[in-house]
């Protein structure tokens, strides 16, 4: 049997299929996948980012992930192979929340996580038998998993040599923006860190992003994680919350292994914002000096934001960009409000009858999809994009990246860049 396994790109405006310039990393989802596959079943992964679609090639099985933003370019993919007779399974974020609209496109679907359930989904499609929905009993354990099949991607092609590791899955966290907590079932569950080291040195890289959605939320076992790390001599980033800052030690292990960036979502200054979003462990007015520990530590602090939020004037992009620059955060993303099926955010602005644009492709963060409460769909784009360019001008970029902690200089200049020629481009910097 041959499976082919794609990770689709997603569609700009004019519909053409979006090729990054320069591909920062791979995606773990289908190395992952090709890893839980059986033995005897020969496996091929394209990720459309880097490499084109021969749609024309010999296989019994295609199997596609998407996120929302990926959603449209992968049902396209699904009818091409399917309208010769290929059969097609589907999974991932997207397909997960809403299996129904997917299966227009595909014949099965996954739902949720693919461990216990993907053997099975291989074994029906080699007797033709595919049936409509795959869901795991419960939440598979995270003991003895496959390592990712990474050698199936073209390593070469993607701009960084950082190589992505999972050692967490879920948050404890019940964000109502985020699509996690729906996916994984409000679960938040660790590798066993032996086993996370192991696949670490196998891997060859001292580059590691690992890709968790918040890989301290446990403390303890975070400071296990990052104590067996600390031999290794990586490089690392990875997502975290700001509660990281109360914790010296946590932040002294995190660095001693070789942490230099954390990615924390800030997501509003204002407190009102957050209270409905229900991440009220964030407090804008301690922001600052939570900013100030974690840096004093050597890392750096990769704030992103979220605008469109139901407290946000248009007040706030030039308030946003200005705490940036005071306290001299080298990196930040910007994000337009997306209302994700699934979330509980999105079940309120349906409620609420204020979602104007169902074109999943615009679901990029960079588009108004709704109506914000105090500034015109239009007033949150431009905003956006103003904040992109003041924040990534060449007088800010100089004053934020020369600021402490200095080390690892050439590589957030470098992530500087990339992000100011995406952005003079109009091409949101986190797409692809």
């Amino acid at each position: 049997m041959k499976l082919l396994l794609i990770q689709p790109s997603h569609l700009l405006n004019g519909g053409q299929v979006y090729k990054p310039r320069w591909p920062w990393l791979p995606s773990l989802t289908m190395p992952t996948i090709a890893a839980l596959t059986p033995p005897d079943v020969e496996v091929t992964i394209v990720d459309e980012y880097v490499q084109e679609i021969d749609f024309d090639v010999p296989v019994d099985l295609v199997g596609l992930t998407a996120v929302i933003t990926q959603s449209t370019r992968a049902y396209q993919i699904a009818d091409r192979f399917r309208g010769r007779g290929v059969p097609v399974v589907m999974g991932g974020h997207h397909a997960s929340a809403l299996p129904e609209e997917a299966l227009q496109h595909c014949d099965a679907v996954v739902i949720g996580e693919a461990e216990g359930v993907w053997p099975t989904v291989i074994e029906d499609a080699k007797r033709g038998k595919l049936e409509p929905l795959y869901r795991s009993n419960g939440h598979p354990s995270l003991e003895g998993l496959p390592r990712p099949r990474l050698s199936l991607l073209p390593l070469h092609r993607y701009l960084t040599s950082f190589l992505p590791v999972q050692t967490t899955r879920g948050c404890p966290f019940h964000c109502d923006f985020c699509a996690v907590t729906s996916f994984f079932g409000g679960t938040y569950r660790f590798r066993p860190v032996e086993e996370v080291v192991e696949e670490v040195k196998a891997l060859g890289s001292r580059n590691i992003f690992f890709v968790d959605d918040n890989i301290a939320a446990k403390p303890s076992r975070a400071k296990e994680l990052f104590q067996a790390l600390i031999p290794l001599r990586l490089r690392w980033l990875s997502q975290a919350n700001l509660t990281v800052a109360n914790d010296p030690e946590l932040l002294d292990l995190a660095e001693k292994s070789g942490c230099f960036a954390l990615f924390i979502g800030l997501e509003s200054l204002s407190e009102a914002n957050l209270k409905q979003a229900g991440k009220t462990f964030n407090r804008p007015a301690e922001y600052p000096e939570a900013i100030r520990r974690i840096k004093k530590a050597g890392i750096h602090v990769w704030a992103s934001f979220i605008f469109g939020l139901d407290d946000d004037d248009e007040t706030v992009f030039e308030r946003t960009v200005r705490f940036l620059e005071e306290n001299r955060l080298p990196m930040a993303s910007f994000f337009a409000y997306v209302p994700l099926p699934g979330t509980r955010a999105a079940q309120r602005v349906e409620e609420e009858g204020r979602i104007i644009e169902r074109d999943w492709a615009k679901y990029d963060d960079a588009h108004a999809l709704f109506i914000p409460r105090r500034m015109s769909p239009q007033a949150l784009e431009e905003g956006l994009w103003w904040a992109y360019r003041r924040f990534y001008s060449l007088p800010s970029l100089l004053r934020r990246t020369f600021c402490p902690p200095q080390h690892h200089l050439p590589l957030v200049l470098l992530m500087n860049l990339l992000y100011r020629s995406a952005v003079r481009r109009e091409v949101h910097p986190m797409s692809g």
